[in-house]
């Protein structure tokens, strides 16, 4: 597999090569901003009403916005794993979030890492001359491990390596490089509870503010490459908890959203003013696409830069400990956080994983476009092939939109069924066939749940199940799994009629 993975790189520098007739300068850049946990009706262009996102509504007004695009995995580490490999959950390394302690002991903090073998689109970039940075979160692997962000394809990155870490927004560190930098002498945890008492936000305020770092290291990666072709990978930590946002972002929505304090009791912060915090977060990481866009015209380079906004899953779920809130606080029904969509983080329903996806490039997307043709994560490594001109690897499970992008297809020539294999929250698994979604809940429980089938054209929110006379269909799905699920040790997944050693 090593001797595969150096051959291809060999390969591709060669053809890199005999491709550099055209002036560095002119070769197309690429932004790529993901979100975190953002709901995919939590922006204005997506039909949020109570949050401002001027700056992310501008980049669909100047380019192509999907209606029916979707993360690789409803929880962050498997999604980020499927965005840079390329691989749908059926064959991606890492199918969870599983800290990389429980299987590599020498490690204090990371998540589960890419193995050395995995393939990444930044490699190919970073191999085909560009320069590549990340700021924001990785969970891919501890510094030291194979999945390290230096070993899969970035020349700079600074920000939180490990997902754990990045729930405050105060921490103790972050990572440039392979250099522990402590930013907070008295670092502000990221949970806690305050079942009595005033709930104080003054009380959850550190000194340096990871954010404010991330994005200016952002700004100065692009100032500092505006002559030579540069990707840059923007995995921002807002708006997942814990709240933790400036008093002055908070500040700008109104008292009156706030009739209840949340005391931490669903994990996470306590904070007085949830309501309100947590638009700050959207608010906030709109302001920081603001910055990166205004960094790119700073620089001359907008018109040659091509900006992809998306987010790693959907919003994030109930919890018991009080049910006015979700999950760290959260009120997603008061902002209609998935715009009605079935299902939150964690699920593989449309709530989980249906994500916002945009992209711009002046003179190359048109202007204004609403599309609905079906993409997931597996699609952005062969686009972005196709959009900087290099060759896209073999074994690939995704598709490239970059026809739909340029206006050369209206539709795709074909789409291959979109598959999610998840073992964790009970273990799932789903499939979307053309409009049809098939669905398994609970494969890890003792009740494994029936399979359940919505046509997505006509049933949306995911209400009428047809199971009852889709048994031909479920028949021909279970197939298409045993061909597309690989064994994975570290995350198994049985499923029922697949792989449960029954057929």
């Amino acid at each position: 597999m090593k001797l595969c993975y150096s051959l291809l790189l060999i390969t591709i520098t060669f053809f890199a090569a005999a491709s550099a007739g055209a002036a560095e300068a002119e070769r197309l850049n690429v932004v790529l901003i993901m979100a975190d946990d953002l709901g995919w009706g939590e922006l204005g262009c997506y039909g949020q009403e109570k949050i401002p996102t001027p700056n992310i509504d501008r980049l669909a007004k100047e380019g192509m916005r999907f209606t029916q695009f979707y993360s690789g995995a409803p929880v962050c580490a498997p999604a980020r794993c499927v965005l840079l490999t390329g691989k749908h959950l059926g064959h991606a390394e890492i199918r969870g979030n599983l800290q990389a302690k429980r299987e590599f002991p020498q490690f204090d903090e990371g998540q589960y890492p890419l193995s050395a073998a995995a393939l990444t689109f930044p490699q190919l970039l970073q191999t085909a001359g560009y320069a590549t940075g990340a700021m924001g979160k990785w969970g891919l692997g501890p510094v030291g491990s194979t999945g390290e962000p230096n070993r899969k394809g970035f020349d700079l990155f600074l920000g939180y390596n490990c997902q754990a870490v990045a729930h405050s927004y105060y921490p103790p560190h972050l990572w440039r490089n392979r250099e522990k930098v402590i930013i907070n002498k008295q670092p502000i945890p990221g949970h806690a509870r305050q079942p009595e008492g005033e709930v104080k936000l003054d009380d959850w305020i550190g000194e340096t503010y990871a954010p404010t770092l991330m994005i200016a290291e952002a700004e100065k990666f692009i100032a500092e490459h505006d002559k030579q072709p540069f990707f840059l990978y923007l995995p921002f930590t807002e708006p997942h908890v814990a709240m933790h946002p400036p008093k002055t972002s908070v500040e700008k929505f109104p008292r009156a959203w706030d009739e209840n304090v949340y005391r931490g009791l669903n994990g996470y912060l306590p904070h007085p003013r949830p309501r309100a915090a947590y638009a700050a977060m959207i608010s906030d990481l709109d302001g920081y696409v603001g910055r990166v866009l205004a960094a790119l015209e700073k620089s001359a380079v907008a018109e040659r830069t091509l900006v992809i906004f998306t987010s790693d899953n959907g919003p994030t779920h109930a919890a018991s400990g009080d049910p006015r809130f979700h999950v760290g606080g959260v009120d997603a029904k008061f902002f209609q956080s998935t715009a009605g969509l079935r299902g939150f983080k964690g699920s593989v329903y449309e709530g989980g994983i249906r994500v916002p996806l945009i992209a711009r490039l002046p003179g190359r997307i048109k202007a204004g476009v609403v599309s609905d043709v079906v993409g997931y994560f597996p699609d952005v490594f062969p686009t972005l092939c196709d959009a900087v001109g290099i060759a896209t690897p073999t074994g690939l499970d995704g598709v490239s939109l970059w026809p739909v992008l340029t206006g050369e297809r209206k539709t795709l020539a074909s789409r291959p069924p979109m598959i999610w294999v998840f073992p964790e929250y009970g273990g799932q698994v789903a499939v979307r066939d053309g409009d049809l979604k098939f669905v398994r809940q609970g494969l890890k429980t003792k009740k494994p749940g029936a399979w359940e089938v919505y046509d997505l054209a006509k049933d949306p929110r995911e209400t009428n199940n047809l199971a009852a006379r889709s048994a031909a269909k479920i028949a021909s799905v279970e197939a298409l799994l045993r061909r597309e699920v690989a064994e994975n040790r570290v995350f198994p997944l049985v499923i029922p009629g697949v792989n449960d050693g029954k057929e």
